[in-house]
């Protein structure tokens, strides 16, 4: 368990550099397994496969009148010698590829006796031998020693042309030994081990430095960022991947801090909405307990709608925490949107003195959560009511296009900054906190807008032209 708790310690420079030395290692390794271990074995199988390739090119051209061409052609690419011969063993056709090799003087008896031997093992016949000593042979064994021996390759098979002839081809390659080659390529891969070692382990050095270098700044930044420095800049240099990565991290401070800063605007500002119509309930109610006469149903109105300040406060706070925590339900219902909306805005008539209009050509069936819409609507409502001109005007509209509709929701008001528009949507956010008639609201409304149409996949945005107004709207899909 230590020891894996070590290995996971190492840092990602030495995790590349040693993947990159073991990569070279592996590739040094098999070029001499390969290059020198089975260098033999390897030229043997491939002189074998090419005698036996050549003699099926020759037998597939047995009938051709050019098969003299195609024998000079195999003898001079390959240095094979070759002979065909007839079934008494008449030579018909022959190409040497050496001065010394088995068919230079061939006896018709010989032949003869090959191609009987050859049809009774079923038409072909291969054999390896050890080749005859030639004369440069001996001199080199009496000055370097017994070299290794050279193998004769003969590979016989027997052939029928269309015309019922059977003719007997005959092929002898040889086997040269590869001992001085190898001996060549040993100690050229001695220098290329050596050269390719130093190369491996600078280019090692040098791209686990420049791939590791970025990730390892940005790790020591995201140090800074957790002890609660958002203003921290990650580096974004190195490989795409790595630089993605700290264009992301960059984002993701940004939006912390500003998160961070809604966390104390929300402390602040919640603090403050509590703390109103909690002084003002406690003063009123004092005043009603230590003045005669100030029981009256005004100051008992007074303590109501602040009593009624904090029930909206607490129900938007846990409204939006539910909604955002996934834990209340969603109910998705067939219902009518624009009776629905109609219905809302009876309520309103009977208890504000603001002029709401609603304009729809039709009703609207839509599926949806029926109470979460509601919200929607109310939350809307009660925004354009609080941020609305002295003309206490209000105007909502319905338009049907294609499969969706959409609600609009207008306000006379002094209209939102252009570059706060994006913001607005922000938990306990409010444009103007100086706004007297913005202490109305929580600033919670729009979050909770913002949160049920998410829900929906529904659209929503709004326009907004300071000192004219605003129109927040939002679309669902009709049945």
């Amino acid at each position: 368990m230590k020891q894996k708790e070590r290995l996971n310690r190492i840092s990602i420079k030495w995790r590349i550099f040693g993947c990159f030395a073991i990569f070279t290692l592996l590739i040094l390794i098999l070029l001499w397994v390969f290059q020198v271990v089975f260098l033999d074995d390897f030229y043997k199988s491939i002189k074998i496969r090419e005698i036996k390739s050549s003699a099926q090119t020759l037998v597939k051209n047995i009938d051709d009148q050019d098969i003299s061409t195609t024998m000079q052609d195999i003898s001079h690419n390959t240095q094979i010698s070759i002979i065909i011969t007839d079934d008494r063993g008449n030579v018909l056709y022959q190409e040497s590829a050496a001065p010394n090799n088995l068919f230079n003087h061939p006896r018709a008896a010989d032949l003869a006796e090959v191609f009987a031997a050859t049809e009774a093992q079923g038409g072909t016949y291969f054999q390896r031998r050890p080749d005859a000593d030639s004369e440069s042979d001996k001199q080199s064994r009496l000055k370097f020693g017994p070299p290794r021996a050279m193998e004769s390759m003969i590979y016989v098979q027997t052939v029928k042309k269309t015309d019922g002839t059977k003719l007997m081809i005959l092929l002898n390659s040889t086997i040269s030994p590869v001992d001085a080659t190898v001996n060549t390529l040993r100690i050229q891969l001695l220098y290329i081990t050596g050269i390719m070692l130093f190369l491996a382990l600078f280019l090692a050095l040098f791209l686990s430095k420049h791939i590791s270098e970025p990730i390892v700044k940005i790790n020591s930044s995201a140090r800074t960022l957790s002890t609660g420095n958002y203003n921290v800049v990650f580096s974004e240099t190195g490989y795409r991947e790595i630089s993605e990565l700290g264009r992301t991290l960059n984002y993701a401070a940004a939006e912390l801090s500003k998160t961070e800063a809604l966390r104390r605007d929300l402390i602040a500002n919640v603090s403050h909405d509590l703390r109103t119509p909690l002084t003002m309930i406690t003063g009123y109610s004092e005043v009603m307990r230590d003045l005669p006469g100030e029981n009256t149903p005004e100051n008992v109105q007074i303590i109501i709608d602040e009593a009624t300040r904090l029930t909206t406060l607490v129900n938007d706070m846990l409204d939006i925490s539910k909604l955002q925590s996934g834990t209340q339900p969603f109910n998705r219902t067939d219902f009518n949107l624009t009776e629905s909306i109609r219905t809302i805005l009876l309520r309103y008539s009977k208890l504000t003195d603001y002029k709401i209009t609603f304009h729809a050509d039709q009703d609207v069936m839509v599926s949806a959560d029926e109470l979460k819409i509601s919200q929607v609507v109310y939350n809307l409502v009660n925004n354009a009511i609080t941020y609305t001109g002295s003309d206490k005007i209000v105007a909502i509209s319905q338009e049907l296009n294609g499969d969706k509709v959409r609600i609009e929701v207008r306000d006379t008001g002094e209209g939102i900054p252009e570059d706060k528009l994006n913001e607005i949507w922000d938990r306990y956010y409010k444009v103007d906190k100086s706004h007297k008639r913005a202490q109305i609201g929580t600033g919670l409304g729009l979050s909770i807008v913002k949160t049920i149409l998410d829900m929906h996949g529904g659209a929503y945005g709004v326009q907004s032209q300071e000192g004219v107004g605003s129109k927040f709207w939002f679309e669902l899909h009709v049945l």
